[in-house]
């Protein structure tokens, strides 16, 4: 323990402030329905509609791709991975965009609107809004740096959302490593899984009402780090609550595996980030990533399948939506 005490202490030098990202976390069953080669005959152009939509809107705004990433996350974690979340609430249908890990929080939805009406201009009616967020996320970890998969497609788009179901179902920031594991085990994904997914963090912004409590209460945390992150994040609830911290402050905008360094010179920005490196049984992980990038890559890439292999509908079940906010 001395020994690493010693080494960590070695890479985290006082002046390397960083962060963690957003909770977003995830699910995984497997389901064989689900194929690379779905849409091979059917919108073979799917791809490159989704691609050049992304790449465009990360061109603009480059923190827009991990916005897309967790919403690709929160939906997968609700129901499973089929565009629930993309539906807006009206007067007969409420939707999960209004749930407290959602509110306010979520973002990047005229994105995939976009997406959306170009595949349709490529192929109409045959490409679901689950499988362009699938996509979608692949193509915005993969154009900040991080590695590609071929994605698994074929799902189908819910009639239906769980107000509930979001409440209940995405691990608050206030997560402890037990309540995350269980979290996710629920889904079907292993601790493994969950850590190396929590990796996803390494890119984009969180709110301060969801870092106050850590940088002002916890003392697993570096303190300099600490006061850096204060001075944007007032104390009193309420105040200076959408105030934006990086998640990973040397390189938000770049998918590596600078995440799990922050972990271990104890400057993660949610405390459920943190507790992923806080003397408990996914220590050993989390070192392994800082030593290898290529390991952290190749988990995530199994937890991303995993994760997007979550209940989906298929076959008949479902449908194509026309538009991704609203059931045909």
């Amino acid at each position: 323990m001395a020994t690493r005490a010693a080494s960590s202490a070695a890479r985290c030098g006082s002046g390397a402030a960083v962060l963690v990202m957003l909770l977003a976390v995830l699910a995984g069953t497997s389901s064989a329905q689900l194929s690379t080669g779905f849409y091979s005959y059917s919108c073979p152009g799917a791809y490159d509609a989704v691609k050049s939509v992304m790449q465009a809107a990360i061109a603009r705004e480059q923190r827009i791709g991990a916005s897309i990433l967790r919403l690709f996350f929160h939906d997968c974690f609700v129901q499973g991975c089929d565009a629930s979340l993309l539906l807006d609430d009206t007067v007969s249908f409420q939707g999960e965009k209004m749930a407290t890990p959602n509110n306010g929080s979520v973002r990047g939805f005229e994105v995939i609107d976009a997406i959306k009406s170009a595949v349709e201009k490529v192929c109409p009616g045959v490409v679901s809004c689950a499988d362009i967020l699938a996509i979608a996320a692949r193509d915005s970890v993969v154009s900040l740096g991080g590695p590609t998969w071929d994605v698994k497609v074929g799902r189908r788009d819910s009639t239906t959302a769980s107000f509930s179901g979001a409440n209940n179902n995405i691990p608050p920031p206030t997560s402890g490593l037990a309540n995350l594991t269980s979290l996710f085990a629920a889904q079907g994904l292993s601790q493994e899984d969950m850590v190396a997914l929590s990796g996803a963090h390494t890119i984009g912004l969180a709110r301060c009402t969801n870092f106050r409590a850590h940088v002002y209460n916890d003392t697993n945390i570096d303190g300099a780090f600490a006061r850096t992150r204060q001075s944007g994040c007032p104390r009193t609830a309420g105040s200076g609550d959408n105030n934006l911290a990086p998640l990973d402050l040397q390189t938000p905008t770049v998918f590596e595996n600078n995440y799990y360094k922050n972990l271990v010179c104890k400057k993660g920005l949610l405390h459920s980030d943190q507790e992923l490196f806080n003397g408990g049984s996914t220590d050993a992980q989390v070192q392994s990533y800082v030593s290898s990038q290529s390991a952290f890559f190749a988990d995530f890439v199994t937890g991303m399948i995993k994760m997007g292999d979550i209940m989906p509908l298929t076959g008949s079940n479902g449908e194509i939506r026309k538009n991704c906010r609203r059931i045909n």
